[in-house]
């Protein structure tokens, strides 16, 4: 026998060792792996697609949640830089009502006062219509999101940080500050309490 037939006859073993050892594998594998029942194949990809179907579904939800809120801003806000211009038109009719004495108001030009301050409660009104409000501010406490504070009111009488004079009003739109109000600020705050008097040692 020559040392190529040893060679080739050794290899044939090993090829077989092999197989036998691979075909023993998957009858342990197989013997140890039980038979999955169909039913719970069926159940389980079910289970899987039952998953995938309620993540579709609370992914729309929260997309039409945020479309509405998407469209409810775009309308309350819409108006937004239009009412901001008309807020300065508002304002001129404003002063033009206060450059006028009150002494002149009566006579010649009554009616044409009367005119102009209907015109600024009109318009003022449809601001309102479309969500624009005036910010309260005399006698409220000084809050920077909504006054801006121009000077200070020496004024003992009056808590600290309390507004007292307006210098020009402020306007909200929805719940987002159209423009603060200009405002004048108490500086000081209330007296102090003066001490309970002691009652004399009778002699």
């Amino acid at each position: 026998m020559t040392d190529e037939t040893k060679k080739n006859g050794h290899e044939e073993e090993n090829k077989e060792t092999v197989i036998d050892l691979e075909t023993a594998a998957a009858e342990a594998q197989a013997e140890e792996a039980p038979e999955l029942d169909p039913l719970d194949i069926l159940r389980e990809e079910n289970e899987k697609q039952r998953d995938q179907l309620l993540r579709l579904a609370a992914e729309m939800e929260n997309l039409r949640r945020r479309t509405a809120r998407d469209v409810k801003d775009a309308k309350a806000y819409a108006v937004t830089a239009f009412a901001r211009d008309m807020l300065n038109v508002a304002d001129n009719l404003r002063r033009a009502l206060d450059a006028i004495p009150e002494d002149k108001r009566t006579g010649e030009i009554a009616g044409f006062v009367e005119g102009v301050e209907m015109t600024e409660r009109s318009m003022i009104a449809a601001l309102e219509r479309h969500g624009v409000k005036e910010i309260k501010a005399e006698g409220e406490k000084f809050d920077p999101n909504f006054h801006q504070a121009m000077f200070e009111v020496p004024n003992p009488e009056i808590p600290a940080n309390t507004v007292v004079q307006v210098v020009q009003a402020g306007y909200s739109i929805g719940e987002r500050v159209l423009r603060p109000a200009m405002v004048g600020v108490s500086k000081g705050g209330p007296k102090a309490e003066q001490p309970a008097a002691t009652a004399e040692k009778p002699e």
